[in-house]
């Protein structure tokens, strides 16, 4: 009775700590929103461009740093929410930016069960050759399809109406960026809930040992892919919300380059962290804009020298090696 007694407060005082972390959490992305807002008034299309690929990266991260599939290709998803919701505002009139938002989700689901079906028919290098096979795909499909897609020179003629009617999307990108970060902070908050659910300890089960998974009766390829069809859903948010705000989809939203600078921004900030991959994703598309526009030739140098820096020193990204520090801070104090 006194193990249960003890057992029950321990997991209650985790329960608590968690949630205080998300609190925390949650109130930082709010704050640095609102920082954001106020110190680059003119660059809020910047800061919505970064919200957009924030939505890619937390994606990545449900299936490389929560279920360990090796990936390259997941811009894929990316570019089908933005192709599925500028399609629906150019080829049809729907205008609507939650309709919009909600066509960027579905067919990111439906390409991450495609992918997903796929990929995960093989595993380690394999796999990861099927990804960047099927990015490449995808990339071809779209600019063949220019009827649809615009192909090479963009789909354009999206033009989506204010927000509940009042909330126009102006060129000064306010209600871009403040639609993003609404949108984001649900699907936060929403992703949290997920990868503490039995579901995601499953997931992270499936990563470490599938055979103790199959042992338990699970199904490690059910897992995947229900998993890979959520980072579809999240992934192709974030490809809405880019076609929304920018009002145009060019064909490198499912480009190579972007699935690969995604893996980059998660590694930066850390894998198996939703927090992470926010801090990578900020601190590497700040980082390259600066610095791009201070050195346009020798740029890409310091990006590389970042990364050399981080993979060596902080092996565990940013956001990882931070929390870890502290977290031993924490369990050396008497």
């Amino acid at each position: 009775m006194t193990s249960n007694v003890n057992n029950d407060i321990f997991l209650g005082a985790k329960t608590r700590s968690a949630l205080v972390r998300d609190l925390i959490g949650i109130t930082v992305i709010v704050v640095a929103a609102v920082i954001g807002y106020l110190l680059f008034p003119d660059n809020l299309a910047l800061l919505t461009r970064i919200l957009a690929i924030a939505f890619l990266v937390l994606a990545l991260d449900l299936v490389t740093g929560y279920c360990g599939v090796a990936t390259l290709g997941h811009a894929a998803l990316f570019g089908s929410g933005a192709y599925a919701a500028g399609i629906l505002s150019a080829h049809y009139g729907i205008n609507d930016p939650l309709l919009m938002t909600l066509a960027g989700l579905v067919g990111g689901a439906v390409s991450g069960l495609l992918c997903g079906a796929i990929m995960l028919r093989a595993h380690g290098l394999p796999q990861l050759v099927l990804s960047i096979a099927l990015i490449h795909l995808f990339h071809e499909l779209a600019n063949k399809m220019s009827s649809w897609t615009g192909g090479s020179d963009g789909l354009a003629g999206i033009a989506p109406d204010p927000v509940f009617g009042m909330f126009e999307f102006d060129l000064y990108g306010q209600t871009g960026y403040v639609f993003g970060v609404v949108l984001l902070l649900i699907v936060f908050v929403l992703l949290r809930i997920l990868v503490r659910s039995p579901f995601g300890m499953l997931s992270r089960g499936v990563r470490q040992d599938t055979l103790r998974i199959r042992a338990m009766g699970a199904s490690p390829s059910s897992v995947l892919i229900r998993m890979y069809v959520i980072s579809g859903a999240v992934a192709g948010l974030g490809g809405a919300l880019n076609a929304i705000s920018t009002q145009v989809v060019a064909l490198d939203t499912l480009s190579f380059t972007q699935s690969a600078e995604a893996l980059v921004m998660l590694v930066l900030g850390g894998t198996g962290s939703l927090f992470g991959a926010l801090t990578g994703t900020l601190i590497f598309m700040l980082f390259e804009d600066y610095v791009s526009a201070a050195n346009p030739f020798h740029w890409l140098t310091m990006v590389g020298a970042l990364l050399i820096a981080v993979v060596l020193f902080a092996p565990k990204g940013l956001y990882g090696t931070a929390a870890n520090y502290v977290s031993r801070r924490r369990e050396a104090k008497p």
